[in-house]
């Protein structure tokens, strides 16, 4: 299949999982995961009726704002955010889905006060409790959403998670579910609450399951592109 095709899959799946849960399908959003894809693959995404794109990488990030591959569309930084490159980040990404340190959420508001802007971001909840993974131990969910709160340039817009990979289909759910609830939890609890709207949480492999379970932005990649190309290595 072509881009065109692929995503009118993914959209066909998507509102066919929205349906199943009783939702619009216009409550979530498609963001296209694009790490490692060209420019001319980004832009054959929006012309096909992608809206968000996500990046995962700073020098990507940058490289295609440059070629203006991302006009007419929306575009959110997903991936791992180091303190040192939050500045490349902030005020060009729409949306921060990854902000997983109270260290981080003070570099953002800083860099945002600099440029004169208010940044919109995610706090990325560990959900699966996993060492081997960053974001905010989910016991910290609302320390970590209220300290956000009491900052001038930042606004939260919600949370956003990626549980364990699971080796049977439905094998996330409870997670899903879980993150759900903290979401819930927030909205609740925070007095200005209208801005949070978004709980990102799902992929490839199990976006239909996370609507299910009340995600309102699901990142896709591989069920829109294809494998992803393999990492070339330096030769001896």
């Amino acid at each position: 299949m072509d881009i065109q095709e692929r995503v009118r899959e993914v959209q066909r799946r998507l509102a066919r999982a929205a349906e199943a849960a009783g939702r619009a399908p216009a409550e979530i959003t498609l963001c296209a995961a694009t790490k490692t894809q060209d420019c001319a693959a980004v832009r054959a995404a929006v012309a096909a009726g992608i809206s968000v794109c996500g990046e995962n990488r700073v020098q990507e990030l940058a490289a295609h704002l440059e070629e203006g591959a991302y006009a007419g569309a929306e575009v959110h930084f997903i991936g791992r955010l180091q303190t040192n490159k939050v500045n490349k980040v902030v005020g060009r990404a729409a949306l921060i889905h990854s902000v997983d340190s109270l260290r981080l959420l003070q570099t953002v508001e800083s860099q945002a006060a600099r440029l004169g802007v208010r940044q919109d971001i995610l706090l990325e909840i560990n959900i699966g409790r996993e060492d081997s993974k960053g974001g905010i131990d989910p016991g910290r969910t609302e320390e970590m959403a209220r300290a956000a709160a009491g900052m001038e340039h930042i606004r939260l817009r919600g949370l956003m998670a990626i549980p364990p990979i699971s080796a049977v289909p439905g094998g996330s759910r409870h997670f899903f579910a879980e993150m759900y609830q903290l979401f819930v939890d927030i909205r609740t609890k925070m007095s200005d609450n209208q801005y949070i709207d978004c709980l990102s949480m799902g992929m490839s492999g199990d976006f239909e399951d996370a609507i299910a379970e009340g995600a309102t932005l699901v990142r896709v990649g591989t069920a829109l592109f294809g494998p992803r190309p393999p990492v070339r290595t330096a030769q001896p």
